[in-house]
């Protein structure tokens, strides 16, 4: 093969792979913007035994109203960390379920909190209103919390919801929309362990 034809078929390959990377690029675009930006679990549940659980997750920030939200003062309680933003359509399909679950279990030893790393006060109080959220979620903009947390549990989809036992060590994770009924399995499961001060 001579110089000029060795030339055109390393243009012609290279043209073929930028070509391939376009392609693709514009499949992975048109299935995010599908998405409305949210990258979506498929609701598997991962579990930890109580021996594999490790140290209590350290989490904490503020609320949207300005509070302080701290898990670390919830210990002795089951905390459920749902991630979330107000345009994410499983995020607003699972929400009555977890306000359900939130005043259904809420004397029975059960936290919930969320964490929303994508929306201004305005829209994450606009949600919490529309869907009656009873419980804080941290104003996570700057990404620490996530970060956080993320140390522990690999946190891959909004939403993802995590669980902690009463010694505040992950317990569970769902990754994507959770099942209402798996939930509900996992948490009565966690309240009725007691802590082992760990």
């Amino acid at each position: 093969m001579n110089r000029r034809a060795r030339l055109v078929a390393t243009a012609l390959v290279a043209l073929l792979a930028v070509g391939g990377c376009s392609a693709t690029s514009g499949r992975s675009r048109g299935a995010d913007a599908g998405n409305a930006g949210y990258v979506s679990g498929d609701g598997t549940v991962k579990t930890w035994a109580a021996g594999d659980r490790g140290k209590p997750v350290e989490l904490a920030g503020t609320d949207f109203g300005g509070g302080s939200v701290d898990v670390a003062a919830q210990r002795g309680d089951v905390v459920l960390v749902n991630t979330w933003y107000a345009a994410c359509p499983p995020c607003r399909a699972e929400a009555p379920d977890l306000v359900r679950l939130a005043n259904d279990y809420a004397a029975k030893g059960l936290t919930v909190i969320g964490l929303n790393g994508t929306d201004d006060a305005g829209a994450a109080r606009a949600f919490e209103r529309t869907f009656h959220v009873p419980y804080p979620s941290i104003d996570d903009r700057d990404g620490r919390a996530v970060a956080a947390l993320q140390g522990v549990v690999p946190v891959q989809a909004v939403p993802t919801t995590v669980l902690l036992d009463r010694d505040g060590r992950v317990a569970a994770r769902i990754l994507g929309r959770a099942d209402a009924s798996t939930l509900r399995s996992l948490v009565d499961d966690l309240v009725a362990a007691q802590p082992t001060g760990a």
